[in-house]
């Protein structure tokens, strides 16, 4: 089964009569009874017979001579917070307060995939509301790491990443606020695509932290992740944030030769980073300069600031953008006693798990009389700052190098009762975010142990095309996204 084609080349030999989307859909399944029950990643899946009647008349399209989409006869999995209209799949974002809710239309994103022919066969399992960095904090269990099932498969789109690792995807959708699609990646030793902020439509999405949210994509190579976001970009009108600008035109390949990059020594701080993530980094350096390319070492000391930034802010969203899970608007409907604040509080106390619950409450205090500008207000100046410098990084150099996660993927339970040892999971990913630029994780070296080790890359705004094919040419010169765990 051509599990190891890029999706280009699938789809061509899909549409050609060389494979039969039916057969890839078999094969998925496959892996899916054999993988799921143990790594638990769907947490709602189309019956395979209705997932092989679609992929039969993908089949019978092509046979008689009509013409099928970009994505025709590909697999798909979608992580729990981006809406789909299907009867068989719910939207539960993970948590109990929305168990087993479906939603009335899709996504954007999801539109797009579907208008291409893709084939949407569930939804994956991820950190209540995408407020996590390892899959653990799900009201549906937790999602285990197929290269090690002791071990996290990182978060908040652990399931949509471990559905392409273990191959009961060839393709998945997930969010990313701060980091949750490149972290897992990494973790899980795929490739995982963090757009600008604006060029993928967040319309569908459940929002967590609005300023920050966005929509990525999760394949095997950085091709894949080029080719798909080429399909689920552009304005839209529904989405008030999706910009409306004519982005820089694709190249059609990167001369590596050319590239200046910048290397911050803050991410190859030995007292904050693990030794093998720096020693991945830096055999990726090594390579780059290899191949002509300029890789100079900076210190960028407003690093030091992009944690309490960040939590600031998405918790002061998180705060605001759960609000309409009452019981009336969304929600499980529970009360105690025949009174609105006994709805909410019974509601809310049953269906929002423990780091929901956490991040609401620092969120209403930040936002709070008498705290709103030592908090919330210096926060937003504070990025502001960021953004500047960054800017200015980025009139110098192309690209901006360093690690995806701080560490490989550490044991389930090792972090949970430290929630600030889980926050700085996040430490080297969340300035894409702040900063509203692309991001790409794609493996590098892997550790003694055999665990992946994600390398970034983060490019200046709406510049993703360079980004993605500068990550293109990058992976063809290492074979470390060809390797599977099952």
């Amino acid at each position: 089964m051509p599990f190891d084609l890029s999706l280009v080349d699938l789809v061509e030999g899909i549409k050609s009569g060389k494979y039969r989307a039916e057969s890839v859909m078999e094969e998925v399944y496959s892996r899916i009874d054999k993988y799921n029950s143990r790594l638990n990643v769907y947490l709602s899946l189309l019956p395979a017979e209705t997932a092989l009647s679609r992929a039969r008349q993908i089949d019978e399209k092509i046979a008689s001579g009509q013409t099928v989409g970009k994505l025709a006869g590909i697999p798909v999995s979608i992580k729990d917070n981006i809406c789909i209209n299907d009867p068989e799949l719910s939207n539960s974002c993970g948590s109990q307060i929305l168990q087993e809710y479906h939603s009335p239309y899709h996504a954007t994103a999801v539109d797009k995939l579907l208008h291409e022919d893709a084939l949407i066969i569930g939804t994956t399992n991820m950190d209540e509301f995408a407020m996590g960095s390892s899959t653990e904090n799900s009201s549906y269990g937790v999602t285990r790491n197929p290269w090690d099932s002791e071990r996290v498969p990182g978060g908040s789109s652990g399931g949509s990443v471990v559905s392409v690792a273990s191959g009961m995807a060839l393709l998945a959708l997930g969010s990313d606020t701060g980091g949750s699609v490149r972290q897992p990646a990494s973790m899980c030793g795929v490739t995982g695509l963090k757009p600008s902020y604006g060029t993928v439509s967040r319309y569908g999405l459940v929002a967590y932290g609005s300023s920050l949210d966005q929509i990525g994509c999760l394949t095997q190579r950085a091709s894949d992740c080029r080719y798909v976001f080429s399909i689920i970009n552009g304005h839209d009108v529904n989405e008030s944030t999706s910009a409306n600008i004519e982005m820089p035109p694709a190249p059609e390949s990167a001369n590596l030769r050319d590239l200046n990059i910048c290397l911050p020594d803050e991410y190859l701080d030995p007292d904050s980073v693990d030794p093998e993530v720096v020693e991945s980094i830096n055999e990726i350096s090594e390579l780059l300069l290899d191949q002509g390319a300029t890789v100079e070492r900076r210190s960028l000391t407003f690093l030091k600031y992009v944690i309490p930034t960040y939590y600031v802010l998405a918790f002061a969203e998180a705060s605001s953008n759960l609000g309409r899970f009452d019981g009336i608007r969304y929600g499980i409907r529970e009360q105690e006693k025949q009174s609105l604040k006994s709805l909410y509080q019974t509601t809310r106390k049953t269906g929002f798990g423990e780091e929901v619950k956490r991040r609401i409450m620092l969120g209403t205090f930040v936002l709070s009389s008498g705290y709103y500008d030592q908090y919330y207000g210096r926060a937003l100046r504070v990025r502001t700052w960021m953004e500047k410098k960054v800017d200015r990084i980025f009139e110098e150099f192309d690209f901006i190098l360093g690690p995806v996660s701080p560490f490989p993927a550490f044991k389930l339970g090792e972090k949970t009762e430290d929630p600030l040892a889980m926050y700085l999971a996040d430490i080297c990913s969340v300035l894409s975010n702040l900063t509203r630029t692309p991001s790409i994780s794609i493996p590098g070296k892997p550790t003694k142990q055999g665990l992946p080790v994600g390398v970034q890359f983060m490019g200046k705004r709406f510049q993703d095309h360079n980004l993605l094919a500068a990550a293109t040419a990058i992976q063809e010169l290492t074979d470390y996204h060809l390797k599977r765990p099952c």
